[in-house]
């Protein structure tokens, strides 16, 4: 009995002692933990030496754990803080692409448009004297409604510059006339002679295709470097929704309540992670890829035929040609006018009898070239050709950025899990979201309805993130504008009320918005506005698609599209 009772004891002694011992394996050491956490920047107050049950974890696993409630609240803050940096740092070298090109073609532009109406003015100044001091206005509203056109105003480029020769009609036609008296009626009447009578030559019709031409290219290509960078701001700053804080912190931070603290992500997991995180950003990339090819064609119109530095830069040799034109043919010009509107009253003996054209007989002559003055600042229009021939190695450089920038969204769920931070390149040793091991379920492909799979992150797939969606509209809005301006066309949009921008700046449309479009055309070969695989909307003219989706986006396309608000009432033409 005493030998029995012996036993009993002994292996009572032992299962205590293995029951110690099993207790002492499962309370690891955490100072690897704390010493990690600490490392974030965060207080090592309450943070467990050893490890305690994980009962009270939300996100984790709740067996043994080195969390606490608060540490678990506080990375899941940091996870959440990690990845909307990834994303912007992932997208930063794109955005920067966009925010400088988009500076430094504004910024010539404007210089270029601003030495071509200095040399005018000096070569006129020069060339007609008081005439032209007299007329100043007429060639000042010109580079203002250039300037105007430019920088978003509601110009409509071929009325602007038919009505310009039109003044410069009635102006030239008082001067090579000034014996007789006109009334305002009178000057009205001549005015509608311009395309009959061709005062001007061919000059106005040539200069028309080639301004219209190469401004809408210019000021289309301008829209399209801010626009992309106003999506690119917009989109990189991601909405990180509840669900998507859950994984990553999972997948970031759940391996420190485990212990192991330097165990990185499989990289499938991530992919997943990823995947399901930015669904809705992978779903801008199609209408990205179709906006880079628009801006693309455009550049090559930059580089070839709408090259806007051919149009400007001799635009003062041309009106001097035109004026020269019109007093040669002063005489038909004057009895054709006559004819038509009636024999105007002569003045009285007091006046001048005579026309000034003799006045213009020595004076009304365009400069050769090597004639041609400098600005008043000093800088030559030869200096701007240096300068069109840097900007041309810009457009060269824009395009080859906006290659690079392809399928960009699509790839940002990868470009992130490639990141040596993100993912342990040994499938084997990496955390699987449960522990040490290999991650074994498939990769979810990238956009909002395949995510329903997703085994990491849930995605409710029926609500798209509205955000992207207004982006993906606005974008959709500048590929037709982009399209049409490589054509030689502009997009008229009427503007209803001067309500339709809550930014103060731009066009939107309010509920009064119509489907009215106007297209200003010019000689180019035309290529396809809108994609041939839309075909539920082949019945439909593409501008009226485009002006509805336009309406459907209302103020916030608006924001994103144009820099400046038109006067109330005013036509805005896009």
């Amino acid at each position: 009995m005493y030998a029995m009772w012996g036993l009993q004891v002994a292996l009572c002694t032992l299962s205590v002692l293995s029951l110690s011992s099993g207790g002492e394996s499962k309370a690891r050491s955490c100072s690897e933990v704390r010493q990690a956490y600490n490392a974030k920047g965060f207080s090592l107050v309450n943070v467990p030496h050893q490890e305690i049950s994980g009962e009270h974890l939300r996100v984790c696993h709740q067996g043994y754990t080195c969390c606490t409630s608060e540490m678990e609240d506080k990375l899941n803050q940091q996870s959440k803080l990690e990845f909307e940096n990834s994303v912007e740092e992932s997208s930063h070298n794109m955005r920067t692409t966009f925010v400088s090109r988009h500076k430094k073609f504004d910024e010539f532009f404007l210089e270029l448009l601003d030495n071509s109406e200095k040399s005018l003015n000096s070569m006129f100044t020069r060339t007609y004297g008081k005439l032209y001091m007299q007329n100043l206005e007429v060639f000042q509203d010109l580079f203002t409604e250039l300037k105007r056109y430019y920088t978003g105003g509601n110009v409509n480029l071929e009325e602007m510059l038919n009505d310009f020769w039109s003044r410069l009609l009635e102006r030239m036609f008082q001067l090579l006339n000034s014996q007789y008296h006109f009334t305002d009626d009178y000057l009205e009447c001549v005015s509608k002679y311009t395309d009959q009578l061709k005062p001007f030559g061919d000059v106005p019709r040539k200069l028309k295709a080639q301004v219209t031409r190469a401004f809408i290219a210019a000021r289309t290509f301008v829209q399209g470097l801010m626009v992309g960078r106003e999506v690119a701001n917009r989109v990189a700053k991601v909405n990180v929704v509840p669900a998507c804080v859950r994984a990553l912190t999972k997948m970031l931070y759940c391996p420190y309540c485990r212990g192991m603290p330097g165990l990185k992500p499989c990289p499938n997991y991530c992919h997943n992670v990823m995947r399901g995180c930015l669904a809705n950003q992978a779903d801008l990339d199609a209408e990205w890829n179709f906006f880079i090819d628009a801006m693309l064609l455009v550049a090559d119109r930059l580089e070839g035929p709408f090259n806007i530095e051919a149009v400007i830069q001799p635009i003062d040799i041309k009106i001097s040609e035109a004026i020269m034109t019109m007093q040669e043919n002063s005489m038909q010009v004057s009895a054709k006018v006559f004819q038509g509107c009636g024999q105007p009253k002569p003045l009285g003996i007091g006046r001048s009898a005579r026309g000034i054209s003799d006045m213009f007989s020595v004076r009304f002559r365009p400069y050769a070239p090597e004639e041609r003055p400098t600005t008043a600042a000093g800088t030559s229009l030869d200096r701007l050709r240096v300068v069109w021939r840097t900007m041309q190695e810009s457009v060269i450089d824009i395009k080859e950025k906006l290659k690079e920038s392809k399928r960009f969204w699509s790839n940002l769920p990868d470009d992130i899990c490639a990141k040596g931070k993100f993912t342990e390149s040994d499938e084997e040793q990496c955390w699987n979201s449960h522990t040490k091991g290999r991650y074994f379920p498939e990769v979810v492909k990238e956009g909002l309805t395949n995510q329903v799979n997703n085994p990491e992150v849930e995605v409710d797939i029926t609500r798209p993130d509205t955000l992207i969606r207004q982006q993906i509209m606005a974008l959709r809005v500048m590929t037709n504008k982009l399209k049409n301006a490589y054509n030689g066309n502009d997009i008229y949009f009427p503007d209803s009320s001067d309500e339709g921008s809550s930014s103060g700046s731009g066009s939107g449309c309010s509920d009064g918005c119509t489907t009215e479009f106007v297209f200003v055309g010019t000689e180019a070969p035309v290529i396809r506005a809108d994609r041939s695989d839309e075909r539920a909307a082949a019945a439909v003219p593409p501008g009226i698609l485009l002006t509805m989706a336009y309406c459907m986006v209302g103020l916030e396309v608006s924001a994103v599209l144009h820099p400046a608000r038109p006067p109330k009432n005013a036509r805005c033409h896009r």
